[in-house]
């Protein structure tokens, strides 16, 4: 009964020492995580012809970001209504953003993830915060972890602290906030980047309170966001004036660009928007002028140098003797334990004496480091003792079956 009573306390052991230096090793080499990928959320919340422009901006940002190397698989794209295909168009099929129709905004590789009545206000929670049926797809999902910068950028008719979506509802500034916070305790983002054109814009970032979080709108309250040009072909405003400067400025930029958040914010000039540019960079724990433009728009990996030295072979050949010969008297003390399980004066000496060999040969398996020889003498490590607490289990049952036998042919 003393045995069987101390056998969970010798499987403890034997499981969990042998990873106890390799989760020592491991926390010696953490490092801090910057930001590994990049996503973007471009959102336009209009529907209707007259409202073209609208559509335009958002595929005016899909190409850029597109352009700088972000792939669709990370780009969640939602447009509320399809003017491509309008009766009203001349140009069946396309987007201009400029009355010169140099380049074609819908062309053949756009990938839009949410349309027509799938832009709602719900799905845009329910995409930030991730929280979906199982059936959802993960193509339509922003798939973001601790460590990815987000770009979100909205469009549409807004006013004090409310985005309009579909002519039909109204998303607040306190949904967007509480959304961010969700993301936030949840750990889907490092750091967002809020932007937003429309009417009274900067209200829409007034509410927000979670970390990380720089934000910019094209106008103040009571101020109206206009629009940059019309098209005579079209008959329709295809821009508007602050997406049209922010594209501007975006064109000059490429992957190795050294331009900051904070130059693009300089661009904003009342003279060229119309209106008064809002930035809100409480919440942001960087400088924007410390904030290159590719943190956000553009695919940039951050590649982390692994400073550890592999070890020589030479090193491993060193050890290889001692690690063979602790193995083989952790094995003989495994066996020899489970020998003893019949005697009454069993003690801890034993499993002491185990312990400290699981210990040596676990501190020469950290000593190895990195070599992959290292690697396969634990794993053989492991395995031997698993083998044998199957056997020192299985012993224990056949000793209790025959216990029961006994007892049962004697009654």
């Amino acid at each position: 009964m003393r045995i069987a009573m101390r056998l969970p306390l010798l499987l403890l052991y034997l499981l969990l020492l042998p990873f106890s230096g390799a989760n020592n090793a491991d926390a010696a080499h953490e490092t801090v995580a910057t930001n590994t990928n990049n996503w973007a959320v471009l959102v336009s919340t209009s529907r209707f012809w007259f409202n073209y422009r609208h559509m335009a901006n958002v595929l005016s940002m899909y190409r850029t970001v597109k352009r700088l190397g972000i792939p669709d698989s990370q780009i969640i794209l939602m447009l509320s209504d399809d003017v491509a295909c309008n009766s009203r168009n001349l140009f069946p099929g396309s987007v201009f953003n400029n009355k010169d129709h140099a380049i074609d905004l819908y062309g053949d590789s756009v990938e839009v993830d949410y349309r027509g009545y799938e832009v709602t206000v719900e799905n845009f929670i329910r995409l930030l915060t991730d929280r979906w049926t199982q059936d959802h797809p993960k193509s339509k999902r922003l798939l973001t972890d601790e460590n990815s910068n987000i770009f979100i950028y909205m469009t549409g008719h807004g006013g004090d602290d409310f985005l309009k979506f579909q002519d039909a509802e109204e998303i607040a500034s306190e949904d967007i906030a509480d959304a961010f916070q969700q993301m936030y305790e949840k750990k889907r983002y490092k750091e967002i980047f809020f932007m937003v054109d429309t009417c009274q814009a900067n209200t829409m970032y007034s509410k927000f309170y979670s970390p990380n979080i720089l934000a910019v709108g094209s106008s103040e309250m009571d101020e109206s966001s206009y629009s940059h040009h019309s098209d005579v072909e079209i008959g329709v405003a295809v821009i508007d004036r602050f997406t049209y400067y922010c594209l501007d400025f975006l064109e000059n930029i490429d992957k190795n660009s050294t331009l900051t958040l904070q130059d693009l914010f300089d661009s904003f000039t009342f003279e060229r928007i119309h209106s008064h540019v809002g930035v809100r960079t409480d919440l942001f724990e960087r400088d924007p002028s410390e904030v290159l433009i590719t943190d956000f728009f553009a695919n940039v990996q951050n590649v982390i140098p692994d400073d550890s030295k592999p070890l020589s072979l030479s090193h491993y050949h060193h050890h290889k003797d001692d690690i063979d010969t602790a193995q083989y008297e952790l094995n003989n003390n495994v066996l020899d334990l489970a020998l003893e399980k019949n005697h009454e004066n069993f003690s801890f000496s034993k499993l002491d004496k185990l312990t400290k060999h699981i210990k040596s040969t676990n501190e020469l398996n950290v000593d190895i480091g990195s070599n992959e020889y290292s690697s396969t003498f634990s794993k053989q490590s492991v395995t031997l003792g698993l083998m044998f607490i199957v056997m020192i289990v299985l012993v224990m049952l056949s000793g209790n079956t025959k216990k029961a036998n006994y007892n049962l042919y004697n009654n």
